[in-house]
């Protein structure tokens, strides 16, 4: 009984130190940047699909969501903080919805399986990933009108970063996969 109860509690600590990395992975990823506006771009889509193959949905959304909540708390965790704002000014602006579609994108990335072939998980990548831009586009067009041209400035200037990152999880994954077993 003594040795569950230790490898439980190693478990834990285990899974705790993986999500202050990942969170700590995030906000260094935010600060990889080319800055275009009103949306940069970062390496944050790369971690947040790592972070659901390598550890699946549980630990995923718990390491973005706790990189999500020092950032509305005022850590200037996000990629144009403190520049732009910090805290909830900074996390309701226009990248929220992106910012939000990191959630679903990690819980679609950990999905996948080691079994699954290179082309099914290029799908399932770039499924996961297009939520944060669905989520992301349509916080941008409400939040600065539906006149502006949203897929020019949220989605157009991403598409290649994106499926660089994309091939790059692919061809990774059998390998990325195996850190599930160290939780």
């Amino acid at each position: 009984m003594e040795l569950i109860k230790q490898n439980f509690q190693s478990k834990v600590i285990r899974s705790f130190l993986v999500i202050i990395l990942g969170s700590i992975a995030l906000a260094i990823s935010a600060k990889i940047k080319i800055p275009f506006y009103p949306v940069p771009m970062t390496m944050q889509t790369f971690v947040v699909l790592f972070l659901g193959l390598g550890f699946g949905y549980k630990i995923g959304i718990l390491t973005v969501s706790l990189y999500l909540l020092e950032g509305i708390i005022g850590l200037p965790v996000f990629s144009n903080s403190p520049e732009r704002g910090i805290g909830i000014a900074y996390f309701t602006g226009p990248t929220m919805g992106y910012l939000i579609g990191f959630l679903s994108a990690c819980y679609f990335a950990s999905h996948i399986k080691q079994k699954d072939n290179l082309i099914k998980v290029f799908i399932k990548l770039l499924l996961a990933v297009s939520t944060i831009y669905l989520l992301g586009v349509l916080w941008l067009g409400t939040l600065i009108g539906w006149d502006k041209p949203i897929l020019s400035l949220g989605v157009k200037p991403f598409l290649l970063a994106e499926l660089f990152k994309i091939i790059l999880l692919s061809l990774l994954f059998k390998k990325i996969i195996k850190l599930k077993k160290i939780i």
